[in-house]
């Protein structure tokens, strides 16, 4: 289902998307075209890019293209979403120690979009760091590697 959404290969086109794209959600998706729950994944947002089309641009990362970008966001599982604003990293409570990033698939269309609802309103509103309002039951539950360091 990642043919119809729009791939970045390297980090200058990750960095441009980033710059450019302005009062507008950026969604990354990084992960493996391969891989079943990147796939699962991608069929979410490839349904819900047209109707969120005035609040995300959404865009697929292949982990192993982006080593800087997989490295800076220390993405050890796959897929991982990370949102942007004019530029500016989004952080999301999802009540889990990582706030940077959305490991996993989300369980429904709706859970997705409403996240890029709150995320929208909240940046526009300038925040950096919004309440996630997917139920918790359906946020995917994983360990930090470097928990207890």
């Amino acid at each position: 289902m990642s043919l119809f959404l729009p791939k970045l290969t390297c980090k200058k086109d990750i960095d441009e998307v980033i710059k450019a794209v302005a009062e507008k959600v950026v969604v990354l998706r990084f992960g493996r075209d391969e891989d079943s729950v990147c796939l699962q994944l991608d069929e979410i947002l490839s349904k819900t890019s047209h109707d969120l089309s005035n609040m995300a641009s959404i865009y697929i990362v292949d982990v192993d293209k982006a080593p800087i970008y997989t490295r800076y966001f220390d993405i050890s599982y796959i897929p991982s979403t990370v949102f942007f604003f004019n530029g500016q990293h989004m952080k999301v409570d999802y009540g889990s120690p990582d706030h940077t990033k959305f490991v996993g698939s989300f369980k429904t269309k709706q859970d997705f979009i409403d996240l890029i609802e709150v995320i929208y309103r909240g940046a526009m509103r300038g925040k950096m760091i919004v309440q996630s309002p997917i139920d918790p039951q359906n946020i995917p539950k994983y360990d930090l590697l470097y928990h207890g360091i």
